[in-house]
């Protein structure tokens, strides 16, 4: 299991109003502006702690560094860091919401623990832009949405794998 500090339900639900009107208010701060909204996908009632800290610290570096690379400007970026998780909103321009989306999954797919990166890019309208492949369970070969919708698997065998997964990435024992 991980551990940290447990938040219940209605902290995170209030987390996530919070992101919404964090967003509205960066849309409405920089016009025409695509968002990316990074956290981390994490179950159960522990969001962050040292070892998830220093994951969302690298995602966010690796974010920034994809950007810059595809040719996109950050105009603002903003941090939160509570026991609700580790977020960051950044307002992007410079390149299309579409592509922004493309390189995002990319980095989802590509990095060793991108499967615990939640990043989602809102085009300057505010829509979330969808993933064209849907993600794979942390445990089987399903989709992780079907697996979360049925709780085919319990949230100590999703921490317990996810714990594994930081352990073995950052080496430590």
């Amino acid at each position: 299991m991980l551990k940290g500090t447990p938040v219940e339900l209605p902290a995170m639900l209030d987390a996530r109003e919070a992101r919404a009107r964090r967003q509205a208010e960066l849309h409405a701060a920089h016009p025409g502006v695509v968002l990316v909204s990074f956290c981390l996908n994490i179950p159960g009632p522990v969001k962050t702690n040292d070892l998830l800290r220093q994951l969302f610290d690298e995602g966010i570096a690796e974010i920034i560094k994809q950007l810059t690379i595809s040719g996109a400007l950050c105009l603002a970026h903003e941090e939160v860091h509570a026991p609700t998780g580790d977020e960051a909103l950044l307002a992007v321009t410079g390149a299309e919401a579409a592509a922004i989306k493309t390189t995002m999954t990319a980095l989802e797919e590509s990095h060793p623990l991108g499967r615990l990166f939640d990043i989602d890019v809102l085009a300057p309208d505010g829509t979330k832009l969808s993933r064209p492949v849907a993600r794979r369970c942390l445990l089987c070969d399903r989709q992780a949405q079907d697996c979360a919708r049925s709780r085919r698997h319990s949230v100590k065998d999703l921490t317990e794998r996810i714990s594994a997964m930081l352990l073995e990435y950052y080496h430590v024992e």
